[in-house]
């Protein structure tokens, strides 16, 4: 099939090289002329195992091209919307206007009977939306096809999905004739698309608009509630002196709950989740579910809050005062295996951190590049012994590899005081003890007490309290 992929950010680069990967002819459309220009020398403009691999065996075969002109996706039989759904600058409700100028372009470009889809993540009544636009086409086929792509492990999601959802028009009665029982439609259009998929036996599920809709951000939803109500229990598990680790491994082996994302630390954060959740919880107060709006507010208050309980414990690993002291920060990317920065939990304590008068240097494998240009209050480090020197306090805010591996005693003949705050409670803790560490947790603070004390050095500046 030849097929447009319209946005060629995170999504749209991912999906358009994938679906260059099953054989068909894939052209990216994107206003961005830099990141085309990028994408169609087959190197991603953002970091993705796999990603780069992929865009240039689709650049070799031919079957992959990127385009900034619209009239280059006319003859594909289908179209994907992939173009990004921010949080708006003035709510908390998502910025759609991407989305409805990139449907408005299309337009004049699309042949009959092609179908029209919809993955980026949208609010509830986006599809009667871009139908408005459509009508001046009644005879192009309109569909919702929700993407569950994470960043890190994108490549893979898009070749091996959890499952498929197509969101039709009249639902999943009338996606079949009723005398064969064969598909049609944007039906009979997505099964050409995903061909390979389903003959591997990934399970379709065919609902409409609406649910179609809400099920990405639902599953965040629920993804979002599990890491906040463990980190909950984290705290809880401070005050009481009991350990969270301990806790969610036989929380986990209850198979009503499960073990997957019951793991406590720094919380989430990147361009997704969080404004997802903010945007599920304004479609809920909009549709007057009081219950999803308070719901979503407690899950996202409780998430923020972990970051300034790590600037804290921070503090009181410092007794009492961070100004003036040396801080290595492990990690700037909002999770491993990314360099996305955007709402990161790990910047979001450095840049505490900093108010609060440290001297703190952010070190990461893949974002320091992103980082820097956009924190100039901040000291980037790229080699991870160089950022290490010196420190008085270490703090692992993002769990990359390299980190969780480090060695105690390698580090510690770095450092100037051998104390680290495991925000994402990934390290051997024993085995950094053995050698010589103070180590805290979040939640794991019975068998992580501070062994040390200081005074403050004479001509320390004043603490500061202010947090940007």
């Amino acid at each position: 099939m030849k097929i447009s992929v319209v946005g060629c950010g995170y999504l749209g680069a991912v999906h358009a090289a994938t679906l260059a990967s099953m054989g068909h002819t894939v052209v990216g459309i994107d206003v961005d002329a830099a990141k085309v220009d990028q994408l169609a020398r087959g190197l991603a403009p953002f970091f993705e195992p796999g990603l780069d691999e992929l865009l240039q065996d689709g650049r070799a075969t031919g079957r992959l091209t990127f385009s900034t002109d619209f009239a280059d996706a006319a003859g594909a039989q289908v179209h994907f919307l992939c173009v990004g759904t921010p949080q708006s600058k003035t709510s908390d409700g998502a910025d759609l206007s991407y989305l409805l100028s990139a449907t408005e372009s299309l337009l004049p470009h699309l042949g009959r009977r092609a179908a029209v889809v919809g993955k980026s993540t949208v609010p509830v009544g986006t599809v009667d939306r871009l139908g408005g636009i459509l009508t001046r086409r009644p005879d192009v086929l309109l569909g919702w096809n929700p993407e569950f792509l994470r960043q890190g492990t994108a490549v893979k999601d898009s070749l091996v999905p959890d499952r498929l959802v197509y969101g039709v028009s009249g639902g999943k009665a009338a996606a079949f004739d009723p005398t064969s029982g064969a598909a049609q439609g944007v039906t009979a259009a997505l099964d050409a698309v995903y061909e390979p998929l389903l003959r591997a036996g990934i399970p379709r599920l065919v609902c409409n608009f609406a649910t179609a809709e809400l099920i990405k951000s639902a599953s965040n939803a629920y993804l979002a509630t599990k890491v906040s109500f463990i980190n909950a229990m984290a705290e809880l598990c401070d005050a009481s002196g009991a350990d969270v680790t301990e806790l969610s491994e036989a929380m986990g082996l209850d198979p009503r709950i499960g073990s997957r994302y019951l793991h406590a630390g720094l919380g989430f954060g990147g361009g997704c989740l969080p404004k997802d959740i903010r945007s599920f919880r304004t479609q809920a107060a909009a549709l007057g579910v009081g219950s999803v709006d308070d719901w979503m507010g407690l899950v996202d208050a409780i998430n923020l809050g972990q970051r300034t309980r790590t600037v804290e414990i921070a503090r009181e690993l410092c007794d009492g005062y961070l100004a003036g002291r040396t801080v290595t920060v492990l990690g700037a990317a909002f999770k491993p295996d990314t360099d996305d920065i955007r709402d990161s939990p790990a910047l979001d304590v450095a840049l505490q951190l900093a108010s609060a008068g440290a001297h703190v240097t952010v070190t990461d494998p893949k974002a320091i590049n992103h980082a820097w240009m956009r924190y100039p209050q901040l000291r980037f480090e790229k080699c991870t012994d160089r950022a290490l020197e010196d420190a008085e306090l270490v703090l692992l805010l993002t769990e990359w590899e390299e980190y969780r591996s480090l060695s105690p005693l390698v580090a510690g003949a770095l450092v100037r005081r051998r104390t680290v705050l495991d925000a994402r409670n990934v390290l051997d803790a024993a085995e950094w003890r053995t050698a010589g560490w103070t180590v805290r947790g979040l939640g794991t603070e019975a068998n992580g007490a501070v062994e040390h004390s200081e005074t403050k050095p004479a001509g320390s500046p004043p603490e500061v309290n202010s947090v940007p």
